[in-house]
């Protein structure tokens, strides 16, 4: 099926015309030359907004964020209970970040990230497959790059449109920024609970001290919590989250760091 802009016009044309009312209420000709400035307007606003996300993407190589789309989302539904509710965010620079924490987050979610360009499409195979066994989603194959688009620019729906602009950004991502920079500025927005983003901000609340100080189990059990961060939050002695803890705990040796 085409997607083309005048392809989409002239089935929303096809759609119109069975809607007696509106064909005897508006011309033929008008209707499609309002349809077509419609779609060509929409695609405008479409390329603007991509344009606006490359800059953004280019100027991360200097600018930290201060908020995310995700940050953005979560605040406001906390401040719709609690008007005055803030998160719980600091920035902390890459190499003031343990080891232990940037060998467990890539045992846990990405242990190519070194080696793929965006897209683990092994990891993609393998995710897919056991959905299908399981009949149900338990396992995701995004990888570190495709996380961060997501965090950074859209929201936690599952639409076909967000999939796709997730690709594009995961794109830029991988083209304008270096590996460790991708994964310095994963480590610092994710969520780790209920308004609570980024590994600086996770190690104070779960274990008081900060990032650089995180033990291998310490960063192995915060690692485990990143799948589901605001349900692990209050089940802190899950037998679920114990057990990835020490699975992560034995991957980390061989994590790749960027």
């Amino acid at each position: 099926m085409s997607f083309t802009p005048s392809a989409l016009l002239r089935r929303s044309h096809r759609l119109l015309r069975r809607i007696p009312l509106l064909r005897r209420a508006v011309p033929a000709s008008w209707r499609q030359y309002r349809l077509r400035h419609l779609l060509w307007g929409l695609l405008c606003a479409y390329l603007l907004w991509n344009l606006w996300i490359l800059g953004y993407v280019i100027s991360l190589n200097w600018i930290n964020p201060d908020m995310t789309s995700f940050m953005s989302e979560q605040l406001e539904r906390l401040q719709d209970d609690d008007p005055d509710a803030a998160l719980r965010y600091q920035w902390v620079p890459y190499d003031k970040i343990s080891r232990h924490a940037k060998r467990a987050l890539l045992a846990a979610e990405d242990a190519r990230f070194s080696e793929h360009d965006g897209f683990d499409w092994q990891g993609m195979r393998y995710a897919w497959e056991k959905n299908l066994k399981k009949g149900r989603i338990v396992a995701g194959g995004s990888t570190i790059s495709q996380q961060l688009a997501k965090n950074l620019f859209l929201s936690a729906s599952r639409t076909p449109w967000r999939k796709a602009e997730e690709a594009l950004i995961t794109v830029m991502l991988e083209t304008f920024l270096d590996k460790q920079r991708i994964f310095e500025l994963y480590l610092n927005v994710i969520e780790w609970g209920d308004g609570l983003f980024g590994i600086e901000a996770a190690s104070r609340k779960y274990f008081h001290v900060h990032a650089s100080q995180l033990s291998a189990y310490q960063a192995a059990y915060l690692a485990a919590m990143v799948t589901n961060p605001r349900y692990y939050q209050t089940h802190r002695q899950n037998r679920h989250l114990l057990y990835k803890t020490n699975l992560i705990l034995q991957r980390m040796r061989s994590a790749e760091l960027p």
